[in-house]
């Protein structure tokens, strides 16, 4: 297995109570899985709701479960990395099961190094 891990750089309201929030691409070559896209919110996100992301204009929704939001195809997953690939930050907006909603902000600064690098690592061709 192989991934990248990237933590949020601004949260609001800052006040919220939650753990840290995580981004992750991860690669299982064993499985013949690659790109699976994953966004970890630090907190239980209410049932039903989506995760929404901005990625330099691209807007997706992902699907959510607990604490963690997913795309919903490995389709999705493809287009969200290539995105990532050439963007410059992730807004990502989540609700919470109780208080208001959020917006976590990632950069994506030394994104397309990294990727190649796991790419590389799994044998994951582009």
């Amino acid at each position: 297995m192989c991934y990248v891990v990237s933590e949020a750089q601004k949260h609001a309201p800052t006040t919220a109570k939650r753990r840290r929030s995580i981004a992750m691409v991860t690669h299982r070559p064993g499985e013949n899985v690659a790109n699976v896209v994953s966004f970890n919110e630090g907190y239980p996100l209410k049932e039903g709701s989506d995760v929404s992301l901005d990625i330099g204009g691209t807007k997706l929704d992902l699907f959510t479960k607990g604490d963690s939001a997913w795309a919903r195809t490995a389709e999705l997953d493809k287009t969200i990395v290539a995105a990532m690939a050439k963007g410059t930050q992730i807004i990502v907006k989540g609700t919470p099961q109780k208080g208001p909603p959020t917006t976590d902000t990632y950069s994506l600064g030394g994104f397309p190094q990294v990727l190649a690098m796991i790419d590389k690592a799994c044998d994951i061709k582009r």
